[in-house]
């Protein structure tokens, strides 16, 4: 079993930062690679970043060059750096413990989510 809380949502104005946290805990020896993914109102939930233990890391187009993935082994923590934040980037994002390989794989435990609100 893995435990992912995130943290580190709020309010920002476009243009604004804010940095999510992912804090996994229990088999985190399991784990092969971490997402962020997010979920508007009325939209699909959708992938936005991925980290695997190796360090490689994948973003969408929608925030590539924007948002930085990084991850603290020591701490089990990933975080998620999101710089220029766009109204379109409003939305409750969750992380997820899956498997990279030539993309990222999802796996069957997710956080409970993080909301994020860009006003304009």
């Amino acid at each position: 079993q893995v435990q992912l809380v995130e943290s580190g949502g709020g309010l920002v104005r476009a243009g604004g930062s804010l940095r999510l946290s992912c804090a996994a805990s229990g088999s985190t020896f399991n784990i092969n690679a971490i997402g962020w993914y997010r979920q508007a109102p009325g939209k699909q939930r959708e992938f936005v970043a991925a980290i695997s233990s190796a360090g490689r890391t994948s973003y969408s187009d929608s925030v590539k060059g924007r948002f930085t993935i990084s991850r603290d082994n020591a701490k089990n923590t990933v975080d998620l750096q999101m710089n220029s934040l766009k109204p379109e980037d409003t939305a409750t994002y969750y992380c997820n413990a899956g498997f990279s390989g030539s993309s990222y794989y999802p796996g069957d435990y997710w956080g409970r989510g993080t909301q994020v609100t860009v006003s304009s």
